[in-house]
Parts: C-alpha cells; structure tokens; sequence
C-alpha cells in the first residue's frame, strides 16, 4: 500500500502562506509561529525534492511548479473537508442549522412561502437566512459556508437549478437632471452623474458586474437606503424592478431610458455547494424552493420546450 510524504498540515500551511501573503501573516492567522511554518514548508519542498516558494525581500513567491502543485493541493484539502462533513451527516438524524444564502436581489416574496412550508417539518432546525451580494454570493458557495445559495450565478465546477428571473432598471427622481434629458439617453451621459451602488459582501470583491462608469460613486449596503437617497434627488441607481415598480407608479421615481441597456434580466440559480454532504433538512428545503420556483423547469425530452403544466 502506498504510504505519502507528505501530510494534510504541510499542505494547509503552504496554502496559508500564499493566500495570506507571506509566513508572518500565515503565522498569526494559524496561531504557529513563524519559524514552525518555515520548517513545514522547508520539509514539504525536501520531501518532493521540488522547490514550491521562493523569497524575495519579505514576501514568498510560488515557482511554476509550486503553482501547479498548490492548486491540485486545493481540491486535497477540499476533498478531506468534505469526506469529513459527509460523516458528520451520516452521523445525525437531522441538521441543528442550516445556512441559507441568498442574494440581496432575489424577491423574498418568492422565499417566505418555502420557509412557511418548511417550518412545520424542520424538526427544531434552525435557519440562518443571510444577505449576500454579487461576489459575496459566489464566496458562500465556493468557501463552502451556507448549506444553500440563491443567486446571480453558478461558479466554474459547481451546477445549479434555475428557479427565477429578475429585471433590473436605471431610476432617480423625477427632477434628477438625467430625468429631464430626452430619451433615449447616451451612456455616456450618465458618467458626469453621481452612481449609488450596493456594497459587494464579499471580503475581497471583484468590480466584474454592473455598469460602473460613473466618474462618483457611493456605496450603500441596502437596496432601502439607495432608494431613500434617490427620492431625496440624490444619484441615479440600477435596481430591481419588484422593488422600485411601486415608487415609480407613484411619481416618486423615474425609470431611465437608455440606448441599449434600459432594462438588464438576471436567472437566479439554486445551488447546493456540498451536494454529497447535504443533510435531510437541506435536502428538505432544497426540494421546497425548486417546488416553488418562478421559472418552469425544461422538458428532460426536449430541453427548449418548456415542461407542461
């Protein structure tokens, strides 16, 4: 039988010193001093006989090899994580918690109705029901922290279930500048205005998304606040129609035409980002949200006919 070098430690310690930037910064974060570190990593390079790090001034750089051998390193790591949740799930009847994620965009209209259902099954399991944004929503599922993710999007490596679509449309106050230009208005036009936009709830967030051009932005961390802020005449906004429809028919607010893009659709998606460990509760809830889902499911005969009622 094969017996490794190396170990799971030596590993997670040299992911710890790339993704926190160097040993002093993996130390502290692992609670190991420094020269422990050193040593692990010095071992796992001698025991491959392959150099993975290399030092200059005060920061390690991976080698071409050692970028190699980290990512294939990841899924390791990954695999033991989950083969070990797989076993904490064998070993309970039913979840004491679970973790839902969902995007700040989704209409909790279409939520409350599965969590009503849910509740008299739930056995006592507690639901965390947490915000998140744009790449936030992609960190539950690839860190692996909610139980359920409803967003924007599927990460690369994960599948996902359609369940809704979103519009979302420019809007400010009816007396905002933009509003009195003739439409339909250039894009360009919209760079010398003040933009608000939702903070992204990610710990490192990636601009990937959106229109964000414009030369002054402010950052607020509800879609309420935004929309408070525009009925003051404040910026112009991008927003759920469902949550804007109301102010608009009102006079409150102002829908902005603009060439090419007044109006952006979004699939929500459902995914699951450890299916195999999956409790019966997650499992329970999972069912219930694609039972209530806005989009009808394809035909599995044909998948471009949409399924019969």
């Amino acid at each position: 039988m094969y017996r490794p070098k190396t170990t799971l430690e030596q590993w997670r310690i040299l992911q710890a010193v790339v993704d926190y930037g160097g040993y002093a910064q993996a130390a502290a974060k692992l609670n190991k001093s420094q020269s422990s570190l050193n040593h692990a990593v010095a071992k796992l390079q001698g025991l491959l006989n392959v150099q993975l790090l290399e030092v200059k001034g005060r920061k390690a750089f991976l080698t071409e090899a050692g970028e190699v051998m980290l990512r294939r390193s990841r899924h390791l790591t990954q695999d033991v994580e989950e083969l070990e949740a797989l076993a904490d799930s064998i070993n309970q009847d039913w979840e004491p918690e679970i973790t839902l994620a969902v995007d700040l965009a989704y209409p909790r209209a279409w939520l409350y109705p599965v969590l009503a259902d849910f509740l008299p099954q739930s056995r006592g399991s507690r639901i965390r029901l947490l915000d998140t944004v744009l790449t936030g929503t992609d960190d539950a599922i690839t860190e692996g922290w909610a139980d359920l993710v409803i967003g924007g999007g599927v990460p690369r490596g994960y599948l996902g279930e359609a369940i809704g679509e979103i519009y979302f449309e420019a809007v400010c106050h009816p007396e905002h500048p933009l509003a009195q230009m003739p439409f339909p208005l250039d894009p360009n036009e919209l760079v010398h205005h003040l933009q608000l936009v939702i903070k992204d709830t990610s710990a490192s967030p990636q601009e990937k998304q959106g229109w964000l051009k414009s030369e002054l932005r402010w950052t607020v961390s509800q879609f309420h606040t935004a929309i408070d802020l525009l009925c003051q005449g404040i910026g112009f906004c991008w927003l759920p129609c469902h949550e804007v429809s109301a102010l608009v028919q009102q006079g409150k607010l102002a829908r902005l035409s603009i060439r090419n893009s007044s109006f952006r659709k979004h699939i929500n998606w459902l995914v699951v980002p450890r299916p195999d460990s999956a409790g019966p509760g997650t499992k329970l809830l999972q069912e219930l949200i694609l039972t209530h889902r806005q989009l009808q499911a394809p035909n599995p005969v044909n998948p471009g006919l949409a399924a019969e009622e």
